[in-house]
């Protein structure tokens, strides 16, 4: 994306809105594009990126007003060839189709198989996972009923509604009312898919249920190696991705899934070289020793000072390996970024540690200082 913008501007802009001005004209004579187009920016550059969202909503619903089954036409005359079909991940669509998801919640809500209808339709163009979650809380057993329909749908953007739709933690999504385990038999078939972005989508959605139930994901996980539907290669690299958060806590069933003993008998030293000074590095280098061609995953963790005199611990990952003569060495410069948006640094004390397959290994105290 283009450098000096936001990501709001790049993805909401006047350009934007006239394009898709321009395609509701051709799809409805009546519509008066240019009042449309003054009317989206007359707000839209005040507006945060969710907003922006829901204010063209608003916009097209007072310019094509009425409910489902009077826009539906008009809304499926007005939209762009589908997304590549030949292309098997990365491809998320154009922003600008998003608030067309809003407007069919807004309009549609009480018209479920028409607006599931039109949702297959708009999440070819762009994904529709936030609009399609109202309808999961209101009419949760008409669409899981379509959501097994759409596991098989030619369009790998369809089946990976189904996985991202029901995600328990998907980002700015509404939260759904279905239990852990409700989406798990759709999950079951789609784990099988033979695109990157659905495999994706269910991994990222197995993470979530790590969360709250770690060994549902472990037993799950333990069915699709046994069954044999997906690719080897492909099931390890999902495994791998759902348990990545189980794998920053040591969760001990994770490591030993993912092929690491978590008890293994190693030994560790570290070293950290120089000073850490905020706004510099943090440089350091940590030598392992053990078995010959013992499997290890190794991270880090930095137990950083927080204003109040709070601890904050960040995992951070480092390598996996085999120590192939029993022994690794490893070196790293985690930068110190000092004024990071989400993150400011305190000079003090903060400690480093060395996690190798999810047990912390040994560590080292460390002063962070100010930059001179």
């Amino acid at each position: 994306m283009s450098q000096g913008f936001s990501l709001k501007d790049q993805l909401f802009n006047a350009e934007k809105t006239r394009y898709l001005a321009g395609l509701f004209a051709d799809a409805q004579p009546t519509f008066d594009a240019p009042a449309f187009e003054a009317a989206v920016m007359a707000k839209l550059p005040e507006l945060e990126l969710k907003e922006r969202m829901t204010w063209i909503a608003e916009c097209l619903q007072q310019a094509i007003p009425g409910d489902l089954p009077t826009v539906a036409p008009v809304i499926l005359r007005a939209l762009p060839e589908p997304l590549d079909p030949g292309k098997t991940d990365d491809d998320f669509g154009d922003f600008i189709f998003a608030p067309l998801g809003d407007w069919v919640v807004v309009v549609g809500l009480e018209h479920p198989e028409l607006a599931l209808d039109v949702l297959a339709e708009l999440t070819q163009r762009f994904s529709m996972e936030w609009a399609i979650r109202p309808f999961l809380n209101r009419w949760p057993d008409e669409v899981v009923t379509r959501m097994q329909d759409w596991c098989g749908h030619s369009s790998y953007h369809v089946r990976r509604l189904v996985s991202e739709g029901t995600r328990p933690r998907l980002p700015w999504g509404q939260a759904v009312g279905l239990d852990l385990a409700d989406p798990l038999p759709l999950l079951d078939q789609l784990h099988r898919d033979n695109t990157r972005y659905v495999t994706r989508s269910v991994a990222n959605h197995l993470n979530d249920i790590t969360k709250k139930e770690p060994e549902l994901v472990l037993q799950r996980l333990q069915d699709w190696q046994e069954s044999g539907g997906q690719d080897a290669e492909e099931l390890q690299w999902m495994t791998s991705h759902a348990l990545r958060g189980l794998v920053k806590s040591g969760h001990a069933g994770a490591m030993k899934m993912l092929g690491y003993d978590p008890d293994a008998d190693l030994d560790v030293s570290i070293e950290v070289e120089g000073e850490a000074i905020i706004d510099g590095a943090l440089e350091f280098s940590v030598a392992i020793s053990g078995q010959e061609k013992q499997p290890v995953l190794v991270d880090y963790i930095i137990h950083f000072q927080r204003p109040g005199g709070k601890i904050s611990p960040k995992v951070h990952k480092l390598k996996q390996a085999e120590l192939k003569d029993g022994s690794l060495t490893l070196s790293k410069r985690h930068k110190l970024k000092g004024n990071a948006t989400t993150f400011k640094l305190v000079p003090g004390a903060h400690r480093l540690e060395i996690q190798v397959n999810g047990q912390v290994r040994g560590g080292v105290d460390f002063e962070l200082l100010e930059k001179s």
